[in-house]
């Protein structure tokens, strides 16, 4: 039995789905007043800021798979602290005391402790409680989703609007396709190569303005483009996302994942590719 937390969720829930897809046996955690649309899974009621609930949850589970963030709350009490630091540990505790097989962690490229990022920071401290569990684990490291980004910064652009950026845009990140971290998710779980490891995951190593050319390629115009300095409030942007995008202009993260891709058989999403599906499915 593999539990998910965050299932529902965009990317928790593509990962249940998968797994379902591949006939494993899932159970999701779900918060009352919310619900899973997939009958094929067993539903449990439970919240990471109740430790006995998730107790209850991991009873008679092998693999827990957690995607589970505050990064933009749906409820007041959900906070970076509530829920990415302290349930987080609690999950762990829960699956320590449940004697649960396997934990796989969805963090993000960076994390560290010491991080000046709130959210990423939270990451990182629950990265280090993991591995100080004893608890078999796969940590995963999505640099920043095409599929959550793009409809914030590019999102203007498709109606005719000017994208804006942070900075100068032209810092290399790989930036990834959900469906890429999905495959590595599945084979977090499948795979015993994946046991105790940390897997960076990314596409092709790209610039805010490369996304923006390829944008304006694939739509066949030119999208016009203005920038904010960072640590200004961008027009349209909630703060947390202005603050994420103004971190990324501290630093590169260009990836190379062909050895990964074939290890695990995960083939990498191009850019290209991403946003020609993106831009059909608007239209």
């Amino acid at each position: 039995m593999i539990l998910v937390v965050g299932a529902t969720g965009q990317l928790g829930g593509s990962i249940a789905r998968a797994l379902l897809d591949s006939g494993k046996a899932v159970r999701v955690l779900v918060r009352d007043g919310s619900s899973f649309d997939d009958p094929r899974a067993e539903t449990v009621l439970g919240d990471l800021k109740d430790p006995d609930s998730l107790r209850e949850a991991c009873r008679g589970v092998d693999v827990v798979v957690t995607t589970a963030n505050a990064i933009a709350p749906r409820r007041a009490e959900d906070t970076i602290e509530s829920v990415d630091r302290l349930g987080n540990r609690n999950l762990i505790a829960a699956a320590q005391a449940e004697g649960v097989g396997h934990f796989v962690f969805v963090s993000v490229l960076g994390a560290g402790a010491d991080h000046v990022v709130p959210f990423v920071r939270a990451k990182g401290e629950t990265e280090q409680a993991l591995g100080e569990s004893g608890l078999s684990w796969t940590i995963l490291q999505p640099d920043p989703f095409m599929d959550v980004w793009f409809p914030f910064i590019i999102g203007p652009a498709l109606e005719g609007g000017a994208v804006t950026l942070v900075g100068e845009g032209k810092h290399r990140h790989s930036m990834v396709a959900m469906q890429d971290v999905v495959g590595y998710a599945v084979a977090a779980v499948e795979r015993e190569e994946a046991a105790n490891r940390v897997l960076a995951i990314g596409g092709e190593p790209v610039t805010w303005r490369d996304v923006v050319d390829t944008f304006s390629e694939v739509l066949g115009r030119e999208i016009p483009v203005q920038t904010v300095p960072p640590g200004e409030p961008v027009p349209g942007l909630p703060d947390f996302v202005a603050e994420l995008l103004a971190s990324l202009e501290l630093y590169e993260s260009p990836l190379d994942m062909s050895e990964l891709s074939r290890t695990f058989g995960v083939k990498t999403t191009s850019l290209h590719d991403f946003v020609r599906g993106f831009v059909a499915a608007g239209d």
